[in-house]
């Protein structure tokens, strides 16, 4: 017990005093097991979770050193109910074991036969267990090693898959070695990954999820299927491939809406692995068509709920997930964990962030008051309706012009949800416009242009949220988003991470209209870049425009 930051409370939530001199050394130490539930000015919320204990155990932190983490930062003593409920839910990962046994049959084991039994009973288990040829084990169906680990995390007891997989065809991949090498935090998050067999690396956008994947793909030398979130993040994988390393452009393919190539290593959509003709996935033979060694999720966090039963099939083969937060809007974090795996590294923000790898961030909230008659109109709204009204105020469109002018000449990203708004925008700042409507084609050539200088303002839909590399931009202003996504916060800050040749710091604006449930949604997205280590400075539009 000392005088720190912490106040841990018997329902499993953690205060964290924000002003206190040691509140950033407990945020880095807290977040490898708990989640941030709010964060207002002064005092954030932590909630530690199964899942949380559970990730933070399989990537190396046992319930001692989670313990001492509370007990180094308390202001007071750790309730007793707290102490126990770590420790026993931290011994519950790894008391059940997937294995093989001596003739590749896949077995459950555990050395507590009451677990064992216990589970054994339940209704979603039992069909999938086909013989105990011991106290200590069960057979398992040779299909249902995705479906009973998914099964064993819903009821408490996760496993710890050892069944090993299949080495896929091997296929000589190597890291180029001309004037670059992995970073230590990336070669760290390749061997973690490699140590645990599957799971996810959490690294911040510009961080190098990409070079951490070509990491594995070296070390692997296999086959490889790299799932991506649209046609463009698949182009740049192709890119970043073919500069870090030995692969040519005859052996990456790609295969999405415009294109079907499988070769030794083959980049593909989430689209087109979802995509459906006459009510059947339409694509599934992908997932066959190579003896894959290693699958790649790339933006892990955004997998489509219909590849997560596809991934149960693939339990065989090694996966590893990439991305900036393991928070889902959908609540599927468990799903993450069981099919992709469980985290097995994670480099906080900050951290990178000192190092000089990642460019120092300031974020703003603009508050902004939305005249008396549509103050009337909002009120007398439906609830469905407010959200629109509110994040597509007029009011907007002066405090984003005001913002470019103080920054003009840097390179600034305009992020909008709305149609309308996003051409309304385009129009009074006379900027072109990139929305999902956009071909690819012509996407491509507007990055580029604005990567070069020629275009210096964007307005962007959230096509741009993901996997776009725009290593310039020092300026998004966000008039509008998707309700109260974490996620997307993450991945729009993330596009201004990216080291400067410029040396300019970045900056992030989110405009938001007082009063309104705007303000409430804003509240939520700004939840993961708090426990991040970043602060929101909260700005009047007034003062802005006036300036």
């Amino acid at each position: 017990m000392s005088d720190g930051p912490l106040i841990v409370q018997s329902d499993r939530t953690v205060l964290l005093e924000v002003a206190h001199p040691l509140a950033e050394d407990a945020r880095h130490d807290l977040a490898v097991f708990a989640e941030l539930e709010r964060a207002p000015e002064h005092i954030h919320t932590y909630r530690i979770t199964r899942l949380g204990l559970w990730n933070a155990r399989a990537a190396g932190h046992d319930a001692p050193d989670m313990l001492a983490t509370l007990e180094k930062y308390s202001k007071f003593a750790i309730p007793q109910t707290v102490s126990v409920d770590i420790t026993e839910t931290v011994g519950r990962y790894g008391r059940l074991v997937i294995e093989r046994d001596a003739e590749g049959a896949l077995v459950l084991q555990s050395t507590d036969q009451a677990v064992l039994m216990e589970i054994a009973g339940a209704k979603r288990i039992a069909p999938l267990l086909i013989g105990q040829p011991s106290p200590s084990s069960f057979l398992v169906e040779p299909w249902a090693r995705g479906q009973l680990k998914q099964e064993l995390v819903k009821l408490g007891w996760p496993a710890e898959d050892l069944a090993g997989y299949t080495p896929g065809t091997p296929h000589e991949i190597a890291l180029r070695e001309d004037g670059w090498a992995l970073r230590d935090y990336q070669n760290k998050a390749v061997s973690s990954f490699f140590d645990g067999g599957s799971g996810v690396v959490v690294l911040p956008c510009g961080a190098g999820k990409t070079l951490v994947g070509a990491g594995a793909m070296a070390t692997a030398k296999t086959n490889t299927l790299i799932l991506v979130t649209n046609t463009v993040s698949a182009r740049q994988w192709r890119d970043e491939l073919l500069k870090r390393t030995t692969l040519t452009p005859d052996e990456i393919g790609e295969y999405s809406g415009q294109v079907k190539e499988v070769k030794p290593v083959t980049i593909a959509t989430y689209q087109i692995l979802t995509a459906k003709r006459k009510g059947e996935y339409a694509h599934l033979e992908l997932l066959d068509a190579m003896d894959w060694g290693l699958v790649i999720y790339d933006e892990v966090h955004l997998l489509p709920a219909p590849v997560f039963k596809l991934t149960a099939e693939l339990q065989a083969r090694r996966r590893l997930g990439l991305t900036a937060t393991l928070v889902r809007e959908d609540g599927r974090e468990g799903d993450v964990f069981s099919l992709i795996g469980p985290k097995r590294f994670d480099a906080p923000w900050k951290e990178i962030e000192a190092q000089g790898f990642i460019s120092p961030a300031n974020c703003y909230e603009v508050r902004i008051d939305l005249p008396q008659s549509e103050r009337l109109t909002y009120a007398a709204a439906a609830d469905d309706e407010r959200y629109r009204l509110a994040a597509t105020a007029p009011a907007k469109l002066g405090v984003v012009q005001a913002l470019i002018a103080k920054h003009e000449g840097e390179r600034i990203l305009v992020i909008g949800q709305y149609l309308d708004q996003i051409d309304e925008l385009a129009e009074v700042l006379n900027a072109p416009q990139l929305t999902g409507a956009t071909p690819i084609d012509e996407r491509e050539r507007l990055y580029q242009a604005f990567r070069v200088g020629e275009v210096k303002v964007l307005v962007v839909s959230k096509v741009a949220n993901f996997s776009v590399d725009l290593p310039e931009a020092t300026v998004a202003i966000q008039v509008s988003g998707s309700y109260g996504s974490r996620q997307e916060e993450a991945q729009r800050l993330g596009r201004l991470l990216r080291p400067k040749e410029s040396g300019l710091s970045a900056n992030f604006y989110t405009l938001v209209a007082r009063d309104t449930v705007d303000q409430d949604f804003a509240q939520n997205r700004q939840r993961f870049l708090a426990e991040q280590g970043y602060s929101y400075t909260i700005l009047d539009s007034q003062s802005l425009e006036a300036a």
